[in-house]
């Protein structure tokens, strides 16, 4: 134990202060829950086809034939063109002519053009979405991608700010300043009146969603006995950002007009505002900042709302060396000056890389699957609740690094066996990607709680931003892996799998770190093999 484990061990590990404190800072995570995974919905494509006027004096049966046939390169048949019709001008000089389609005009020889006059959606699934409202299609099509990879620009920049902002300037300052960006631009979102001014709000909405994710989880895993900071880090706050995922789809098979969709999110945060009296400021933080007096206040409150009689000192002299090296203002550059935790460093960002892309690109694809969306979305995040308790059980009992290991290797494979099934079997590639899915999601959660045991006090909240930001470079390229699908459906799954395979085998190298107290100082920390 740590010396201040020790100095507030007389709290016990499941007080009323600790049940507090684990539940309200859980149900600050439920809107990332929703927040991060909306666009899904809010930007799916649906069927569409060129317009063709109404006013526009064709024959039905002209009418009928006015959009080409192509090939799907999915499922192999034919379809409409989503893209192209025929030339209106030499369609409607035939028609005139009392010409029949495929029957005296070789429909191959008749010019196409671009949709001139926009294009019609089914409106069978959603009533609008961002894509039918600004003809986000065709020649613009790569616009829908780079709208995820822009809200995941705002993750690694609120990865890079909040991080060092947590650790200068407190946990819960952040935490409850970022639910508050993250709140009100979605709701400024509602009413944005063009794609660029949705994409520049969504880029805040992404600075706010880390942000308040990461400060929730250090502030829990700071404040919270180590048994319970267990649970918390692994289970906890992951069953709770799994409920907010599977409120999504039940939310949006309801509100099928993205602006709604995005209202209906948005009144949750307002909720919040109260949390502000009850959730503390971290102890430990206080005291690598020399606030000793303040952490001491907020011990002895939770010692009387445990109904526990505190010691007449409960800090000492015990905080010194964390005030020396506080003194020295660490930043994120500490993270790789020294030859230990530069290793650490650089391992747990290629595997947080390698994470992102595989997680986030499972989750995107959930309107591409077979089937309908608004039950695979919620079929993708209710496979996340036993990954969180598979999460909860290995970091329980089992090393941390073979857990984060013996995960990504798996995840991986189910992947690689995906684009192996024949196309008939369609519910059983369905089956092994979300059983990669859930491989993934529990080697996620594992090397989040991984992560805060490797690092210390003095640096735990800007490690983890830094590893958020550094992983960002793949939740930015990830909606560009589902991309791939135009080319080619399994592509995304090779790649997806074989990077997740070698992360696996690289986290061998990681050190240990289960049974050990949490580092306070950076000579603390545990060492990196060779």
């Amino acid at each position: 134990m740590t010396d201040y484990e020790v100095a507030t061990a007389f709290l016990g590990e499941w007080g009323h202060f600790q049940q507090q404190v684990f539940f309200l800072l859980c149900l600050t995570v439920i809107p990332n829950g929703f927040n991060g995974m909306f666009i899904v919905f809010v930007a799916d494509t649906p069927p569409h086809r060129c317009v063709i006027p109404a006013n526009v004096n064709l024959t039905a049966a002209w009418r009928n034939h006015s959009i080409p046939l192509e090939l799907d390169r999915n499922s192999g048949a034919l379809v409409p063109s989503k893209c192209s019709r025929y030339r209106l001008g030499d369609v409607l000089s035939l028609s005139g002519r009392g010409f029949l389609p495929g029957v005296d005009v070789n429909m191959s020889k008749v010019p196409t053009e671009s949709c001139l006059d926009g294009w019609e959606y089914d409106q069978s699934v959603y009533i609008s979405t961002i894509i039918t409202e600004w003809d986000l299609v065709c020649d613009d099509r790569w616009k829908n991608p780079l709208t995820s990879s822009i809200f995941f620009c705002g993750v690694l920049t609120g990865s890079f700010v909040s991080g060092q902002l947590s650790d200068r300037y407190g946990r819960k300052i952040v935490l409850f300043v970022t639910m508050a960006v993250q709140t009100v631009f979605t709701f400024i979102m509602v009413f944005a009146p063009s794609w660029p001014v949705f994409c520049a709000l969504f880029f805040i909405v992404g600075m706010g969603q880390i942000s308040n994710y990461v400060a929730a989880f250090v502030l829990g895993s700071e404040i919270l006995s180590p048994k319970v900071r267990t649970i918390y880090s692994t289970a906890g706050v992951s069953l709770f950002f799994a409920a907010g995922y599977m409120f999504l789809p039940l939310l949006a098979y309801f509100l099928r007009d993205w602006r709604m969709l995005l209202l209906g999110l948005t009144l949750p945060g307002f909720l919040y505002v109260p949390l502000w009296w009850f959730i503390p400021e971290s102890p430990r933080w206080l005291l690598s900042r020399g606030r000793v007096e303040e952490a001491e206040a907020i011990v002895r409150d939770a010692a009387k709302k445990n109904k526990i009689q505190p010691p007449p000192v409960i800090f000492s002299p015990l905080q010194k060396e964390l005030q020396c090296e506080t003194s020295k203002a660490l930043n994120i550059c500490d993270l790789l000056r020294s030859p230990n935790i530069r290793w650490i460093s650089l391992t747990l960002w290629l595997v947080w890389n390698t994470l992102t892309i595989a997680y986030f690109s499972l989750s995107l694809n959930t309107a591409n699957l077979h089937g309908n969306a608004y039950f695979n979305c919620f079929v993708s995040a209710l496979v996340e609740i036993p990954a969180y308790t598979l999460s909860w059980v290995m970091f329980r009992w089992w090393s941390r690094r073979l857990s984060l290991s013996s995960t990504l290797f798996m995840g991986g494979v189910f992947l690689l066996l995906v684009q192996l099934m024949p196309s008939n079997l369609v519910y059983l590639s369905i089956t092994l990607e979300m059983m990669g899915k859930c491989a993934v999601t529990t080697a996620f959660t594992i090397v989040y709680a991984y992560t805060a045991e490797l690092y210390p006090t003095v640096l735990r909240n800007t490690a983890l931003g830094a590893c958020s930001m550094a992983s960002r470079i793949g939740s930015i390229i990830a909606p560009y892996f589902i991309y791939l699908r135009s080319y080619s459906v399994s592509l995304p799954y090779i790649l997806m799998g074989s990077i997740t395979v070698a992360s696996g085998l690289l986290s061998l190298l990681l050190p240990e770190s289960y049974g050990m107290p949490l580092p306070d100082t950076i000579s603390h920390m545990q060492h990196f093999p060779g």
